[in-house]
């Protein structure tokens, strides 16, 4: 259901608002270059300070532009279940492929906690569902076991982003759930090494800025064509390092700000780059591009 490469997107914002017209030309761009998925609202997308009305405006936007050429997911997770089955079933009445979940942060329930959380949206909505396992942000692990008794439960989990920077864990994963369950690297810089061991994609921030780069990655791998993939992350890897030198989407919007894209603008309590980091950044990208 759920493979290749999806961008994590990024909400524009101009003034205050969101700026809808380069958030329609960002999507344009990722369709032309070949996107295999789009991702609105989740944490790329500035999703904690959206309103609740922005975040259905971001996903009608999503999906009215896309037009069925590539999928939407919508990020509907929360830390209140309540909330994340509300969330979720707007996002199927919009039209949206499927849901991307994360897991409940700040709580830090138990495992027993997380499988009845993540059952009881399961069970109300009909979407496919891609969980979400980022302990860095939010606190706490889905662990392996209570993945594989989801899986189980639950037929329309069909997927995980896995973003525990764990290579073990994605080959754990792999071995133990079936086939038809796909793992995505939630890491930038790990989409080649997870894939090596069973993922078969990555959801992506660096696509925003190079969406047909990370494109040629993933389906050098998957084709087998592995030392030109290879070659293609070690060309990237700077950037799969620099774009996250401070808190994501801060760098990546300063990027495509510099390509005239969109403006930097982020919301508080994320603030623009420091001078010392831009200047890093942008000697990374000028070595890259001159790379090409």
């Amino acid at each position: 259901m759920f493979r290749g490469t999806f961008t994590a997107l990024v909400t524009p914002f101009r003034d205050g608002a969101i700026d809808i017209p380069a958030f329609e030309k960002l999507i344009e761009g990722q369709i032309a270059a070949g996107i295999d998925g789009l991702i609105a609202v989740g944490t790329t997308g500035e999703s904690p300070t959206l309103s609740h009305d922005e975040r259905e405006q971001v996903i009608r936007l999503t999906v009215t532009i896309t037009k069925g050429r590539c999928k939407v997911l919508a990020g509907t997770g929360s830390n209140s279940t309540q909330h994340a089955v509300a969330d979720t079933k707007l996002a199927e009445k919009l039209d949206v492929d499927g849901a991307l979940i994360v897991a409940p942060y700040y709580n830090k329930p138990s495992q027993e906690g997380l499988f009845r959380h993540f059952q009881a949206i399961a069970q109300a909505t009909a979407l496919p569902i891609m969980l979400y396992n980022i302990p860095g942000r939010c606190g706490v692990d889905i662990g392996a076991d209570t993945v594989v008794r989801l899986a189980g439960a639950c037929k329309n989990i069909v997927s995980i982003k896995e973003a525990s920077g764990s290579v073990d864990r994605v080959g754990e994963l792999r071995v133990r759930l079936p086939e038809a369950f796909t793992i995505l690297s939630g890491d930038d810089s790990l989409t080649l090494p997870f894939m090596a061991v069973g993922a078969v994609g990555v959801v992506s921030v660096v696509s925003n800025l190079l969406p047909a780069e990370v494109c040629a990655l993933v389906r050098a791998f998957a084709s087998g064509e592995i030392k030109c993939a290879r070659e293609l992350h070690s060309k990237l890897f700077a950037l799969f390092k620099d774009l996250f030198i401070e808190p994501n989407p801060v760098p990546v919007k300063t990027a495509l700000a510099w390509r005239r894209a969109m403006s930097a603008e982020v919301r508080l309590p994320l603030c623009e780059m420091s001078e010392i980091n831009q200047e890093r950044l942008r000697k990374t990208l000028e070595a890259f591009e001159q790379a090409k």
